[in-house]
């Protein structure tokens, strides 16, 4: 359960592409996307949590946030309530704050980043925060992150993905980004399977499966593998995501 908001999000971190295929600013309407997390092991199939992603409009930006609170037999186990939110420009969809405040389990963490840019360069000025169990402080600190080309955070990519050609891409394309979290950063090299028909809303559609491979320092992998199933429709929307846990695996399915 501790990785219910990676397991949503990363999945649709969709690698904005080169300079020829770069993400292309739209507009977007005022909306609301639920899902289901729900835990698969073996014969065993049971809803683990749920996760809301909302985006609104306001004035040059717009404002983004995603909720994840596991189920109350999971809390017994791993409890989990997050909230992730932030804000990106309407012109060309680059990132300019972003903050996770994370209650898992006994531990409570605040992380903020705030980005800046100049030229290619982008610069991401964070900061930290942590509490034990008794509501004591034990950690306080801020970094900065610096990168170079597109860089996004957890919440901006589930964005930057809807405006990405698909349709362009052939079986094995691949290529990668930067994404900043709240204390480093990584790379993530995105896959695309091709177009798969997946069931959503008791029917067959039709969507774009993309597998992800997350690294950080010398290459090492992160995380498992992930994969999702994001509408071929205009709207782009995410319908099923798909990543390993050391027993099982976790689902996130669209609700709506």
């Amino acid at each position: 359960m501790r990785n219910i908001t990676k397991l949503l999000i990363l999945p649709v971190v969709l690698c904005l592409a080169l300079a020829s295929q770069s993400a292309t600013a739209r507009n977007f309407s005022n909306e609301t996307l639920h899902y289901k997390v729900m835990y698969k092991w073996g014969i065993i199939q049971k809803q683990a949590g749920t996760a809301t992603f909302t985006l609104k409009n306001s004035a040059d930006r717009y404002k983004l946030m995603l909720t994840a609170a596991s189920a109350p037999w999971a809390d017994r186990i791993y409890c989990v309530r997050d909230t992730l939110s932030g804000e990106i420009m309407r012109a060309d969809l680059r990132p300019v704050v972003y903050t996770k405040r994370a209650h898992e389990k006994d531990e409570r963490k605040l992380d903020c980043v705030r980005f800046s840019y100049a030229g290619g360069k982008v610069n991401g000025q964070c900061t930290r925060v942590k509490w034990d169990k008794n509501g004591k402080k034990v950690r306080d600190e801020k970094r900065e992150l610096q990168a170079v080309g597109t860089t996004v955070d957890m919440l901006s990519s589930f964005v930057y993905m809807r405006s990405l050609p698909f349709t362009s891409w052939k079986p094995g394309h691949s290529h990668t980004i930067t994404i900043f979290s709240g204390k480093e950063k990584e790379t993530l090299t995105m896959r695309y399977i091709g177009v798969a028909m997946v069931e959503h809303g008791g029917k067959k559609q039709q969507a774009y499966h993309i597998r992800f491979v997350f690294t950080g320092k010398g290459g090492k992998k992160t995380s498992d593998d992930m994969d999702a199933w994001i509408s071929t429709t205009a709207a782009r929307i995410p319908l099923r995501l798909e990543g390993k846990l050391p027993v099982g695996k976790v689902q996130c399915i669209l609700t709506d």
